[in-house]
Parts: structure tokens; sequence; C-alpha cells
């Protein structure tokens, strides 16, 4: 018998730059430690479990992700905003749910959306940096583009994930990858030459989405072929994009769940 048996699922933003990372960790700051900190506090005891739907690496940070909360016992109504009054600024929790005991917030995702957010030209103003990586030079956008479409469908992303990554199954399917330009551009401190890169998959490997930008880069800026990244996603052995883009671009935009209402 479940030794928890009431599930809440709870959808959260944060700021990933002062953490490292969602994993908690000993020594230091992550999200799902200062979770689990605001958590006891709150709930006044450490009896609970708490998953999280996506483990995003330091400096990395999240729109609309979520994490599975296990307890003995019903929370308040008010749970949420208790809790978002002891978190600190940088994370808020968005909404909760109740959800069924089948749940698996891990196999149940319906796909991730990720968008990586990046400019060149004149170098911008610092401020503007917490969720907008820099790149000097003028890669061609429009190259950038026809590239971004080659990584859709399902592939062997063994090129674009961390070099101790070890796995039985390298292939992974992109559902959308599209350069935009950035919905800020021209915006405050967002400079004009400003744009994102969105990817929606299922499931990612580490630094997948940082190596593809990387990729996307080099190939903006002539020192890759669109025939060389062809080759990269069929041939993997032949070539490793060595460099993962920085994290302070990378955001979790959204996740979506199979329906919650499975027999």
């Amino acid at each position: 018998m479940q030794s928890r048996p009431f599930t809440y699922l709870f959808y959260i933003q944060y700021l990933g730059t002062g953490y490292h990372g969602w994993q908690k960790q000993t020594g230091v700051k992550t999200i799902q430690g200062t979770l689990e900190k605001a958590f006891r506090f709150i709930l006044g005891h450490g009896d609970f479990t708490i998953l999280g739907a996506s483990r995003t690496d330091a400096g990395v940070s999240c729109n609309r992700g979520a994490f599975e909360l296990f307890l003995k016992h019903v929370i308040a109504a008010d749970l949420l905003d208790s809790v978002n009054a002891v978190l600190p600024s940088d994370i808020r929790l968005l909404e909760v749910q109740s959800v069924p005991l089948h749940f698996n917030i891990i196999q149940d995702v319906a796909y991730k959306e990720y968008h990586y957010h990046f400019a060149f030209g004149e170098k911008f103003h610092p401020f503007a940096a917490a969720n907008l990586a820099y790149f000097a030079g003028y890669p061609d956008i429009g190259l950038m583009k026809a590239g971004a479409k080659l990584f859709e469908g399902k592939h062997n992303f063994q090129s674009y994930c961390s070099i101790d990554k070890v796995s039985d199954d390298y292939f992974r399917e992109i559902m959308v990858a599209d350069i935009i330009q950035d919905i800020n551009a021209g915006l405050g401190l967002i400079p004009k030459e400003a744009f994102t890169f969105k990817v929606k998959g299922k499931g990612f490997l580490r630094y997948q989405i940082r190596k593809m930008i990387t990729a996307l880069i080099e190939l903006g800026l002539g020192n890759l072929s669109l025939k060389e990244i062809e080759q990269s996603l069929k041939k993997p052995e032949l070539r490793n994009i060595p460099i993962h883009a920085p994290a302070n671009g990378l955001v979790l935009n959204n996740i979506q769940f199979l329906s919650l209402d499975k027999e």
C-alpha cells in the first residue's frame, strides 16, 4: 500500500541563475532543496516527498514546470499561498491540483517545450542577461532556421549530449524546432536582434538543447554546414558538438501531461 496516498501536482516558475539546478545536492542551493525547506516550514514536518518532472541544470530557468508532492494527509486549501509567502522571490508556485495515484509525472509527459533566448550584434545591457545569452558576430538567421528544421523528427542525438552521458538509447523525437524573433525584442533592455530557439519533445538528453543551439550558431556564422548537421544526426560517431551554449539562455517554457482522467 502506498505510504503517502495523497498526491498533488504543482506548477512552478523560477529564475535559475542563482541555483545549482533542480536536483537537491549537498552543500549547494538548488530548486528542490529550497522547495523542501519551505514545505517543511509550512507543513510542520518532513514526512513528504517531492518529485520533479524535469531536472534542469545549473543556471537554467523555468516558466512553467511541474513537480509532485506525496503526503499522508490532505493539504490545506491555502497551502500554495502559504508556501509562496516563504519562498524566495525567484521561485513562485502557480497552481496545484490533486492527481490520482496512477499518475506518473515522468512517464505521463506529453511534451516539454524549451526556449533558448539569444541575441547578437552589439552587446546588450548586463541586466538583460538573466534569460538572454549573447553571441558575438552576425549569424545568418535564415540559415539557422533551415538548420533547426533538420532536428525535427526522430534522430540519434549522441553528438548533442554530455560526453559523460552513457546510454543505450540516444534517440529522441523532436516535434518542433524553430527560430523566431523574441517576443520582447526591442522592448526595455532586450535588443532588437533577439531571437528564441523553440524546441518541443517528450524528453531530452543532458545538454542536448544547448548543443543544438551551439551547432545552429556555428551554422549561422559559416563554421558549419547544413550537410554536416544532417550527417551528425545520421552518423553521430563522426562528430561531437564539444561546447554547450551558456545556461542562462535556456528556459523550460511549458510542460504538458497526458490526460489525467485515465482509468
